[in-house]
């Protein structure tokens, strides 16, 4: 009866392997696993068809996507400067990036402080901006979308903010606390170390609002409107109700995306940071890791050496999105 359901399901037919009881932990696992693998090459072999139609997308993938990460990977265990073939030299340059190089541990400093402000600060910020728009009038709901995402597509529009910030009496943050009394000589926003860091925030937490918003606001439309009825059956009795137990579990797949989005944005930081505050900047008070990435992989020609703060940048991310997918997997419960 079971093979005939098989047949009609087109799936594959493996039996589960048979415990003795007196296996660890360990050979549990591995015997589990190698059935795992076993009914999974079964599944791709009764549907090779749709892998050939996939074929072409995963290979562009691999070539564009996982070869460079695993190229970036094994670089950074040698010496390469492009001019001369790459020589393995083990654990050196990680070795040098965190026992000896202390402008990349200020970068890592700074970079965690910008990612730990604008990047809970933005993904609330988008979603509490979002929830309260879907509220509005279809017109009004659009042009408000538009004003919000207009600065994440607006390239260099964060060049504006060394005007607001020159730092002569012509700057308009200048002028307003001069004629106030409040300072009697113009601040040097961009070159004073006590405030590059902060206005810099500012600026990120302006730009990352855009795409985390546009896909909250993609989720809040997409939710069901009849779990509310069914909800306030239940027991839902207040929007905090309907917003934790219903609202954020049907629009996991956008927290997921905006989340992801946010700490690429966060942790990718260099851009704003070099232009406004200049590269390098006063004591390296604006220094990320992209930047110092960008000085040794297209100043100094060190890829070996870049492609180490490429890989402990990478590791990082890795680490924020596994700690973000386990904070999300608790909304709702």
């Amino acid at each position: 009866m079971a093979k005939d359901k098989a047949k009609e399901n087109n799936s594959p037919i493996v039996q589960m392997p048979v415990m003795t009881g007196n296996e660890t932990y360990l050979q549990k696992y591995f015997i589990l696993r190698k059935h795992k693998l076993k009914v999974a090459w079964r599944k791709a072999k009764v549907n090779k068809n749709c892998y050939l139609f996939l074929a072409p997308y995963a290979i562009i993938f691999t070539l564009f996507y996982l070869f460079p990460v695993v190229a970036s990977i094994f670089f950074s265990f040698t010496y390469y400067n492009i001019l001369q073939p790459p020589r393995f030299i083990g654990l050196s340059n990680y070795m040098s990036l965190l026992l000896e190089d202390d402008i990349f541990l200020i970068g890592v400093k700074n970079t965690l402080i910008i990612a730990l402000v604008t990047g809970p600060l933005g993904y609330i910020m988008s979603f509490v901006f979002a929830w309260m728009i879907n509220e509005l009038p279809r017109w009004i709901r659009s042009i408000a979308v538009i004003i919000f995402y207009a600065p994440s597509i607006a390239g260099n529009c964060f060049v504006i903010f060394s005007v607001f910030f020159r730092g002569d009496a012509y700057g308009y943050a200048n002028a307003f606390l001069m004629n106030l009394g409040i300072i009697d000589n113009p601040i040097l926003w961009f070159v004073d170390p006590r405030y590059m860091l902060p206005i810099c925030m500012v600026v990120i937490l302006w730009m990352s609002l855009g795409t985390g918003f546009l896909s909250f606001v993609a989720g809040l439309q997409g939710v069901d409107t009849s779990l509310f009825e069914a909800g306030a059956i239940d027991g839902v009795r207040n929007r905090w109700q309907e917003l934790w137990y219903i609202t954020l579990p049907s629009m996991k797949p956008m927290l997921m995306f905006g989340a992801v989005m946010t700490i690429t944005t966060s942790f990718g930081v260099a851009d704003v940071t070099m232009q406004l505050c200049g590269f390098p900047s006063t004591d390296y008070a604006a220094r990320t890791i992209v930047a110092h990435l960008i000085d040794y992989g297209q100043q100094r020609f060190e890829m070996g050496y870049a492609c180490a703060i490429a890989a402990i940048l990478f590791l990082m991310m890795i680490l924020c999105n596994k700690a973000i997918q386990a904070l999300l997997r608790r909304v709702g419960t």
